[in-house]
């Protein structure tokens, strides 16, 4: 007989809650292999392609492309026959009777909502799942809702409609934030018709109810086919707003942006910045380095030059390589330096980090800026590869701007900012000269120092720009 195995959405680590579903990769009734990727994933850092960890036949998926699901939602089932066992010698669902099996395992579950048995698992662990047992206990399969018609067919009694009896088991609900939504407002998810899969709820049917009922002044009108209820106010603290909504273009805070949106509004909370600029003639680093590349090798970037010149700096200046333990009132000095920088992508603002960049040279830090860009535009970047970071690189210049305040990194302590590298009337020996001037700024948290460390850190780089051999004495 086959078994019914549910798959939830995994533990996707770095503490993320949710991720968005971006492009399911399978079909109900197509048939996968264990550790196949099944659906590609949007959380807060990455764009992630999720394994099974079961082989059999997709009997149901769970969410819409676009939708978000919570951390241990339902992603899909898989029917697992005895020949689709995982672990098992063969897995050919396609001969020997095995859709009859599976037809036949999902039946009876569907009639008897028993306990699955346990199956084994793939051991592919992402986060969470894989593991050498699936677990012990499954959802049981949703009963079947009455068609809304069956619903409506009561008679009015003193003007109120009558329902038909309700089916016993839970509601479909797309996770556990929709219910809680419903529960807060006084909404009761059996009047709704979700428009999911399978009639599966999700929040904006919840919203669009709740909407409703504030402008039909506290009485619910929920989408065609689904009975109306006795009006009932909204409760106190409800986010139900009868104001009217200005028109205009709406873009949801979810995936990279709202991520971004989080962080740099804890950081603005959280940290007291300043910031100092200073000018610097970047001609003999611009010489240097066409001198570098033009003795043979791989090729310098720019700038993995300017990492270098941070990297020496942090460690003459190491407090700005520091975070705030705020619970302990200690700002800790880090003995290790995890160079993150800004990359705009398609996707939004994201900020890579290269792990012990201290540790690396120039041309190892220009290969590794090489592939986080790479991975950063094609969306592959893993969630490890976006956090941890000590101290960020800003290179704004590539929008052709001079200057800017930079939002710190919570929770890091210091920014550096490069600008844009230009021609400019430069006082050089003496004399009015035409060099390449660049605004270098840092933002730091006012906790770790005070303006003379700040000071000190961002002229000793100036220095580096415009005499590249004061790096000679780091090396």
């Amino acid at each position: 007989m086959a078994q019914v195995l549910e798959f939830k959405l995994p533990d996707l680590g770095e503490g993320l809650t949710e991720a968005e579903i971006v492009r399911w990769l399978v079909e109900v009734g197509e048939v996968v292999a264990v550790d196949q990727p099944v659906v590609e994933v949007e959380t807060a850092k990455a764009m992630v392609e999720v394994p099974c960890p079961y082989g059999g036949v997709v009997t149901a998926r769970f969410g819409e492309e676009g939708s978000e699901l919570p951390v241990g939602a339902p992603l899909l089932t898989v029917a697992v026959g005895e020949q689709n066992a995982p672990g098992g010698p063969e897995r050919d669902p396609g001969t020997g009777g095995a859709a009859e099996a599976v037809r036949a395992g999902t039946a009876k579950a569907a009639a008897t909502g028993a306990e699955r048995p346990k199956a084994e698992g793939s051991g592919n662990v992402l986060v969470g799942y894989g593991t050498s047992e699936a677990p012990a206990r499954r959802r049981r399969v949703r009963p079947v809702r009455p068609e809304p018609a069956a619903e409506q067919a009561g008679a009015h009694a003193n003007g109120r409609p009558v329902r038909t009896a309700e089916p016993e088991g839970p509601v479909p609900v797309i996770s556990p934030l929709v219910r809680r939504l419903a529960r807060q407002n006084d909404l009761d998810l059996r009047e709704l018709t979700g428009s999911g899969p399978d009639g599966l709820i999700l929040r904006a049917d919840v919203e669009y109810a709740l909407r409703a009922a504030t402008a039909q002044g506290g009485r619910t009108a929920v989408r065609p086919g689904v009975a109306d209820r006795e009006p009932s106010a909204p409760p106190a603290g409800s986010p139900v707003s009868s104001a009217p909504r200005p028109g205009g273009i709406r873009t949801p805070l979810k995936g990279v942006r709202g991520a971004v949106a989080d962080k740099l509004s804890r950081s603005r909370r959280e940290i007291p910045d300043a910031t100092c600029w200073v000018d610097a003639d970047a001609t003999e680093l611009m010489r240097a380095r066409t001198a570098i590349n033009a003795s043979g090798g791989p090729k310098i970037s720019l700038v993995a030059l300017l990492a270098r010149i941070c990297t020496a700096a942090l460690a003459r200046f190491p407090e700005l390589n520091s975070t705030v333990d705020t619970q302990a009132r200690e700002v800790v000095q880090l003995d290790h330096v995890h160079l993150g920088f800004a990359a705009q992508t398609d996707r939004g603002l994201v900020v890579p980090v290269i792990r012990d960049a201290h540790a690396r040279d120039a041309e190892g830090l220009t290969a590794e800026f090489a592939r986080l860009t790479e991975a950063a535009r094609a969306g592959r970047l893993t969630p490890g590869e976006l956090t941890g970071g000590t101290f960020t690189l800003n290179n704004y210049g590539v929008f052709g701007v001079d200057g800017s305040t930079p939002i710190i990194n919570h929770p890091e302590a210091a920014m550096l900012g490069v600008g844009r590298i230009v021609p400019k009337p430069w006082v050089h020996e003496g004399e009015l000269a035409v060099r390449q001037v660049v605004q270098l700024s840092l933002t730091f948290d006012h906790r770790v120092c005070d303006g003379g460390t700040a000071g000190g850190f961002l002229r000793y780089v100036a220095d580096c720009v415009e005499q590249p051999a004061v790096l000679l004495r780091t090396l």
